[in-house]
């Protein structure tokens, strides 16, 4: 071939996929519990070694506790670590059985004295927590610890005598919502969700949805983000968007946006995929490891909604 004195490079390999590039993330950064979670969502593992990891966390008492949670430490069982552990098991087929009989009869008590949960339970007054998390004496019931609790459970036809005070309460809950922040509107639709009164639930989440767009709640336009105010005492930029609410197209809350701002936040969240394969935190940050800690878990997390939505990350 005659030397044409043109510089030959070789061809630009295509990109990494994101779940390529947060693979190696989640090997780089994540605890054990993660991995095998990252395996089994994204690689067609088993959900035994989910089980099995998970396992590391449970107490003798039913509960969950040692920093599932990661900006609750310590080994004490905690509602919100329960809520973490059914979180898992019912995203890998495991919310049943004796486990959650277990856990079941830790939750009835720890219970307040209307069969709610608490967000804090004062044990875990003796460990290292978030300075946004308060750690009173008597803790009030708290529709941010129970809601998802509730509404796990009876996703998974999980029967307790605990469900019907705890389901009650959740209902007065959501229902005498005037005011509120993104994350107890999303534990209030993880309830709504899966409650068997589906017409009642589906007004409730009607209700919402007005509140969620009366106060600006849901950031609807990812590029103009000094419009929409972050909720008292969250992080500065802590924004909630369309797919916090509606993580799934099944959801009740998906019916609160239009196609558009649906599809707008899914490009906003994936564009959020940063250089070392992982998504942020967008939570205060307060301590290295639960910050490290987290990163794999909302990394996890967001490759899951993309995924709901027909979102292309293998």
């Amino acid at each position: 071939m005659a030397d044409t004195g043109a510089t030959e490079f070789p061809p630009t390999p295509p990109p990494h996929s994101p779940v390529t590039r947060a693979e190696r993330f989640v090997w780089l950064t994540a605890r054990v519990l993660e991995q095998r979670r990252f395996a089994h969502h994204f690689r067609g593992a088993s959900a035994d070694p989910v089980e099995t990891a998970l396992d590391a966390y449970r107490n003798v008492d039913g509960g969950y506790g040692h920093a599932l949670e990661p900006d609750l430490r310590g080994p004490v069982s905690q509602p919100l670590h329960t809520a973490h552990a059914l979180r898992v098991l019912d995203a890998v087929g495991r919310c049943a059985g004796q486990r959650v009989e277990h856990m079941c009869r830790h939750l009835t008590s720890v219970s307040t004295a209307d069969g709610a949960l608490p967000a804090i339970h004062p044990s875990q007054r003796d460990y290292p927590t978030a300075p946004f998390v308060p750690v009173v004496d008597d803790p009030p019931s708290d529709l941010l610890a129970t809601g998802p609790v509730v509404g796990l459970l009876n996703r998974n036809e999980v029967w307790h005598a605990w469900l019907f005070r705890a389901t009650d309460f959740c209902w007065r809950a959501v229902e005498s919502l005037e005011k509120s922040h993104p994350y107890e509107i999303e534990a209030a639709v993880t309830f709504l969700d899966s409650a068997p009164d589906r017409p009642r639930a589906e007004a409730a989440a009607h209700r919402l949805g007005r509140l969620v767009h009366e106060h600006r709640l849901a950031a609807l336009d990812p590029d103009r983000l000094e419009a929409y105010p972050v909720s008292p005492g969250y992080a500065p930029g802590e924004h909630h968007f369309p797919y916090d609410y509606a993580r799934t197209p099944s959801s009740l809350a998906r019916a609160w946006f239009t196609d558009d701002e649906m599809a707008r936040s899914l490009d906003h969240l994936a564009a959020q995929q940063q250089e070392d394969g992982g998504w942020p935190v967008r939570w205060r940050h307060w301590a290295p490891a639960p910050a490290l800690e987290a990163r794999p878990l909302v990394t996890i997390e967001a490759l899951r909604v993309l995924s709901a939505y027909g979102r292309a990350v293998h």
